[in-house]
């Protein structure tokens, strides 16, 4: 068995459409909506670029829990990663940068000892 490369080079898109704040996202042959928030003027009706960036971390944490499992031989049967983050524009982290104050992320981890899974949890954080 050949090993994995070190390298990965990951690659998105996402162009304008005929509707102000409507954007097309497409990574390979995938695609989906994005609307920016209506305090922009935007439609807000499809899921946002905040809430796309977190499920990207909370599908990372998903993904990355299963191999973990699978490495150290878990009985994992399913994980569900739930995240929420909070902005406060009277408050910012900088000055000169759009950030989240603050973001939590809950894992629950089925077919798991209390034990194995805070070893899971544990291990992903040190990732």
């Amino acid at each position: 068995m050949s090993e994995a490369p070190q390298t990965r080079v990951y690659q998105t898109r996402a162009t304008s459409t005929d509707t102000f704040g409507r954007v097309l996202v497409s990574a390979r042959d995938q695609h989906l909506i994005a609307d920016g928030p209506v305090q922009n003027g935007c439609p807000g009706e499809a899921i946002g670029p905040g809430e796309l960036f977190l499920s990207g971390v909370a599908a990372c944490g998903v993904e990355l829990i299963q191999v973990l499992a699978r490495q150290q031989d878990v009985p994992l049967r399913s994980v569900t990663a739930s995240i929420e983050a909070m902005q406060d524009r009277n408050a910012p982290v900088r000055p000169d940068v759009s950030l989240f104050n603050s973001v939590r992320i809950r894992f629950e981890l089925g077919g798991v000892t209390p034990d194995q899974g805070k070893s899971l949890v544990d291990l992903f954080k040190g990732r």
